[in-house]
């Protein structure tokens, strides 16, 4: 109803205060404290299309230690366990990594953002609460290659879904060679349509026109508004001013 037919039909206007302008942020996954790469972070309406354009694939580059577990499957924690791993040849590698390839039954790992009763199980794990671990749970692997070995480290490719911890790969791969192993590095390359070569702005980049240049060239991978979007706006156009005209 246009405002001048309100004052004549005696319908009072209720003003509404409006609420301050709040900028969401959000990411697209977490990633381990001591990894490094791609993390995909989403401003504003964009936090609305993370779950859509992070749907595909993840790629991590993995350099994991022979012979040396920890608490947290990975170099931040304390070790457990040393096992001898000089009889372990390339060969006997890469045998093994094809029995994790595809659909395979993963347990993640104690040290993880999982949560029970709302709080983080690596929360828990610090405060010293008893946790136990979480049941095994269907995951994928698209593609895993060993790019490196040099006892007692090796360099793994990785191509895997959602829900999937690098960390227990690795440290599943030292139990099936009879040994036990744990994550030195790990580097997120890929994540979605997003890439650390392509997409990725360092540290030393981070000022308002490289930002700005690194915004527009992500906007490419964006879905286009749905067109019933536009006819809507449209439409609401065309009765604004027709109402105006009156």
């Amino acid at each position: 109803m246009c405002r001048e037919y309100q004052t004549e039909a005696g319908v009072q206007e209720v003003v509404r205060k409006r609420k301050k302008p709040i900028l969401k942020i959000g990411h697209g996954g977490t990633l381990d404290s001591a990894a490094s790469g791609v993390l995909v972070v989403g401003i504003g309406k964009g936090t609305k299309l993370l779950g859509g354009l992070l749907a595909g694939s993840k790629k991590y580059t993995a350099i994991g230690e022979l012979g040396k577990a920890t608490d947290t499957l990975d170099a931040t924690g304390k070790v457990t366990e040393e096992k001898p791993y000089d009889q372990i040849t390339k060969g006997d590698l890469e045998k093994v990594l094809q029995k994790f390839t595809g659909d395979i039954m993963q347990v993640p790992p104690l040290w993880s953002a999982l949560k029970k009763d709302g709080q983080r199980l690596s929360f828990l794990m610090k405060k010293g609460v008893a946790v136990e671990a979480k049941p095994a749970r269907p995951v994928r692997v698209y593609n895993l290659s060993l790019q490196n070995f040099q006892p007692p480290l090796f360099t793994l490719d990785v191509e895997c879904g959602g829900g999937f911890y690098v960390r227990s790969l690795v440290s599943d791969i030292g139990k099936e060679l009879s040994s036990c192993a744990s994550v030195r590095e790990l580097t997120r390359t890929k994540h979605g349509p997003f890439t650390l070569e392509e997409h990725t702005l360092h540290e030393d980049k981070w000022t308002i026109d490289e930002i700005a240049r690194s915004l527009e060239h992500c906007m490419s991978l964006l879905p286009e508004e749905p067109s019933h979007k536009k006819l809507k706006t449209e439409h609401s156009e065309e009765s604004a001013v027709s109402c105006e005209d009156k």
